[in-house]
C-alpha cells in the first residue's frame, strides 16, 4: 500500500522562512486551510520512489502560482504518505500515514501531532487507538476529529475514531457500514457527513491467486447523534454510474449545505501512480457535490486541471476551492494550485 518518512525534525530548509518561494512538486500530502493561507504536511516528491516519501511542512499563498515558505517538518525519523489534516481553532492536527522502507515494506503510523502556526512548533498528541492511513477525517463542533475506516498495517478497517481536541484522548464511534476502503473522500456539515469510493480489497479467487485492490461505487450518509457522538446513524446513498473514485479532495460546504468532490482516478494505484494492474492511472478533472438537504448528487463544471493523489480539498472561501500538488497527467507530481468556482 503506501508510506515513507523522512529524518526527524530537519527544521528550516535551505530556503528561509521569511523568503517566499514557489511550491515545490508534492503529491499524497496533508492539507489544510488556516487563516488565508495553505498548510501542507508531508507527502511525495517528484521522484515517486521510496526514497522520495518526506516530512517536509510548508505554507503557502492561496493562488494559483502560491508562494511559499518552509516550516520546520514534522518531528518523526521517516517520511510518511497518505496523512490527513485538520484546523481546529488555532491549531492544525495531524493523523497517521504510513511509512516506506527499501524493501517497500509499509507501517501504518499511529503518530498525532498538533501544530500552531503561530509559534511554529509541533507538540506529540495521543496516538491513533487503531494506527491509519488513508483514512477520512471530520470535524465535528469544532472539537472532535473523526478517522473513518482507512488502511491498518496489511488490511482495511471498519473502525470509527474520535479524536477529543480538548481532553487528548479517543473513543470508538459506531463502525464503517460499507466495504472497508482506503483512499476514499468526504466531509460534512454540522453533524452529517457524506463519505464516498475508494479502494476495496477482492479476495483471493483461490489458494494460487492474491487478492487484489479496485476501486468501488458507494457513497454512505452518516449522521452523527448529538447526544451521543459515538453513534452515528449510517445509510447507504443511492450509486452514482461509471468505476468510484480513489484519492479525490473533499470537503464540506457550510453555506451551500454541500459536500464537495474533486479529481481522483479510477484506476487503485499504491503511491507511484501506476495501478496495482500495472496499468498508469489517470488524473480526473470531473467535479461534483452532495447537496445534503435535496439528498441528491449535483453534477458541477469541471476543474482546470485533472489531478489526482489528494488527502484534502481547500475551501478558500465563498465559492472559490483548491487542489495543492497532486498527481497530473503521465503521473507529474503537480508544484500548482488548481483553484476552481462553484456556481
Amino acid at each position: 500500500m503506501k508510506h515513507i518518512w523522512i529524518a526527524a525534525i530537519l527544521g528550516l530548509s535551505s530556503c528561509q522562512a521569511d523568503a517566499p518561494q514557489t511550491l515545490k512538486p508534492v503529491a499524497n500530502n496533508a492539507v489544510a486551510m488556516h487563516g488565508k493561507k495553505i498548510y501542507s504536511f508531508a507527502g511525495l516528491s517528484a521522484g515517486k520512489a521510496w526514497t522520495d516519501v518526506h516530512a517536509n511542512a510548508f505554507v503557502c499563498t492561496a493562488s494559483e502560482t502560491p508562494a511559499c515558505q518552509d516550516l520546520p517538518s514534522l518531528p518523526v525519523k521517516q517520511g510518511r504518505l497518505a496523512s490527513t489534516a485538520q484546523t481546529v481553532g488555532d491549531k492544525i492536527y495531524i493523523f497517521g500515514g504510513y511509512t516506506v522502507a527499501e524493501d517497500h515494506t509499509e507501517v501504518s503510523t499511529p503518530d498525532v501531532f498538533v501544530f500552531d502556526p503561530k509559534t511554529q512548533n509541533y507538540a506529540r498528541r495521543a496516538d491513533i487507538p487503531v494506527p491509519v492511513d488513508d483514512s477520512v477525517s471530520y470535524v465535528y463542533q469544532d472539537r472532535y476529529i473523526y478517522l473513518i475506516s482507512g488502511w491498518h498495517k496489511d488490511t482495511n478497517v471498519a473502525d470509527v475514531q474520535i479524536y477529543d481536541t480538548v481532553e487528548d484522548s479517543w473513543q470508538a464511534a459506531t463502525d464503517w457500514p460499507g466495504a472497508p476502503v482506503f483512499g476514499h473522500a468526504g466531509g460534512g456539515v454540522g453533524n452529517v457527513m457524506i463519505i464516498c469510493d475508494g479502494v476495496q480489497i477482492i479476495p483471493p479467487k483461490d489458494e494460487n491467486t492474491r487478492r487484489s485492490f479496485e476501486t468501488i461505487s458507494a457513497c454512505w450518509r452518516g449522521d452523527i447523534d448529538a447526544a451521543d457522538i459515538t453513534n452515528i446513524n449510517w445509510s447507504r446513498l443511492s450509486q452514482l454510474p461509471g468505476k468510484g473514485l480513489y484519492r479525490m479532495a473533499a470537503t464540506g460546504w457550510a453555506e451551500r449545505n454541500l459536500v464537495v468532490f474533486a479529481g481522483g482516478t479510477d484506476n487503485a494505484y499504491n503511491y507511484n501512480g501506476v495501478g496495482y494492474n500495472k496499468i498508469p492511472s489517470r488524473p480526473s478533472a470531473h467535479v461534483w457535490a452532495y447537496d445534503i438537504t435535496a439528498n441528491d448528487y449535483v453534477a458541477l463544471k469541471d476543474k482546470p486541471t485533472a489531478t489526482m493523489d489528494h488527502r484534502g480539498l481547500i475551501h478558500l472561501g465563498e465559492n472559490r476551492f483548491a487542489t495543492l500538488g497532486g498527481m497530473g497527467n503521465g503521473q507529474v507530481v503537480l508544484n500548482t494550485t488548481d483553484i476552481f468556482e462553484i456556481h
